[in-house]
């Protein structure tokens, strides 16, 4: 798991709704978690789920 720190002073509602569009792109199967402390965006989660399928025939 990587974590990246950003300036919280700078943040407004764009650069918030940019970051939650960040962690939703490409997302196919998962979560995007927002974590809010005293009314404000201070953590964006991003988990992905993969589902491995083994070959037609094959069992596991």
């Amino acid at each position: 798991m990587t974590a990246t720190l950003r300036n919280l002073e700078a943040q407004d509602d764009v650069s918030i709704l940019r970051e939650i569009q960040a962690a939703l792109n490409g997302l196919k199967f998962g979560a995007v978690e927002i974590t809010v402390h005293n009314g404000q965006v201070v953590q964006i989660e991003r988990k992905e789920k993969f589902r491995l399928q083994a070959p037609a025939g094959k069992n596991a």
